[in-house]
């Protein structure tokens, strides 16, 4: 093998670790993921590596239902709690890939009778469904699922 291609794979292995480093350390500042979109109304949304269900509240508070989601959050393995509370009425966590460590950031809060569950990706631009995977298995570990519709 020249040196040329050695320096190239050598230029291409540093920039392949560059850029794992910099998915494992960017920083997450709370301010971008920590808030609630638009009022939604009950049902699914798919988005570009996102997923969001809103759900009624039935028979539980806001604030059951998001200690629910928390200790459903973390359980899950790699996620732990960005920001908020339960107590506060909105929870962030941060759930990072087993391999890459690429990070997604779910937020839940609670919108007069309903609340929502919004995980979406940070890098690139398809999750592979992932999100919405988290979501259901959360939701359904609550007890909050279906309605299961797209919109």
């Amino acid at each position: 093998m020249g040196s040329l291609p050695k320096v190239m794979l050598a230029a291409l292995v540093l920039a392949v670790a560059g850029a794992a480093l910099w998915v494992r350390l960017a920083p997450a500042d709370p301010a971008d993921w920590h808030r609630p979109t638009a009022l939604r109304d009950p049902g699914d949304e798919r988005g570009a590596g996102s997923f969001a269900a809103t759900r009624l509240l039935g028979e539980r508070s806001g604030t059951e239902v998001l200690a629910a989601l928390d200790a459903a959050a973390l359980a899950t393995p790699r996620t732990r709690r960005l920001a908020g509370s339960p107590e506060e009425g909105i929870v962030t966590w941060v759930t990072r890939s087993a391999l890459w460590g690429f990070p997604d950031y779910t937020t839940a809060w609670v919108q007069a009778d309903s609340f929502t569950v919004y995980g979406r990706l940070r890098f690139g631009r398809s999750d592979f469904g992932v999100n919405e995977a988290r979501v259901r298995a959360w939701l359904v570990g609550i007890g909050a699922d279906p309605p299961g519709q797209s919109r």
